[in-house]
């Protein structure tokens, strides 16, 4: 199989030469069912630390699919080093923002709760699924965590002030990206507000924080998960791994 096609799986499994990782019930069916695998077929595994492994089908049953470990395809790579805070928008669209994160780069996933938050509820698990089937199509080999939706000034209540806080702000008195991102180099995480933006009060709470940076996007008024796609992109073209 080529480079280029491989299939990947993220198992929660340790992973070493020789071992080998008995498929649960999902990865069964994408495998033999959806995939058209058989026994002899590679596929490539990776479970957030080891790096990545070629492993060949042994097993190929209606109920039992095992993998068989036999060689490390790359050592392991973390990506960089930045979180996404973002308050909850509506499910699809929720949906799409942890998709899209996970593919590019994002190391945690926190849902916040602001003063304009239109959802206030989450489905933790189901967005942890997503992260991992978005790192196993984007060949990330680590899988970023989601966490529980939690109230934003609860999360910075306790926040490590090592770790700058980028957020966005629809007033246009912030100074462009061009300008803040290169100085928020990793650890790092980027807050988006909801749609119609952060309201007055939580922006002066934000201003008076000794560890944020404020940052525009332009004039263009942008869907919230826009937005936050956007800031992340920015973030990884001025100080993280797309450089």
């Amino acid at each position: 199989m080529s480079k280029k096609n491989r299939i990947r799986l993220y198992v929660n499994a340790e992973l070493n030469v020789g071992s080998e990782i008995v498929c649960n019930e999902k990865q069964l069916h994408y495998l033999l069912n959806v995939m058209r695998l058989n026994v002899g077929d590679d596929v490539f595994v990776f479970n957030g630390k080891d790096g990545e492994f070629c492993t060949k089908i042994k097993t190929a049953q209606k109920k039992k699919c095992v993998l068989e470990v036999v060689a490390k395809f790359c050592e392991y790579c973390q990506s960089p080093d930045v979180w996404l805070l973002f308050a909850l928008l509506k499910k699809d669209n929720t949906d799409l923002l942890v998709e899209k994160a996970t593919e590019l780069g994002v190391r945690k996933i926190v849902p916040i709760i602001s003063e304009y938050t239109s959802n206030s509820k989450t489905r933790t698990e189901r967005l942890q699924t997503i992260a991992i089937e978005a790192s196993e199509q984007c060949r990330r080999q680590d899988v970023p965590e989601v966490l529980p939706e939690v109230d934003l000034k609860k999360l910075l209540a306790n926040w490590d002030k090592n770790r700058k806080l980028i957020y966005l702000d629809e007033s246009l008195k912030s100074l462009p990206c061009k300008e803040q991102m290169p100085k928020c180099e990793a650890p790092v995480a980027i807050l988006t507000g909801p749609e119609g933006g952060f309201s007055e009060k939580e922006l002066e709470f934000l201003r008076n924080l000794d560890y944020s940076y404020s940052v525009s996007l332009g004039k263009r008024i942008l869907r919230a998960e826009t937005a936050s796609i956007c800031a992340i992109a920015c973030w990884q073209a001025y100080s993280g791994d797309w450089q």
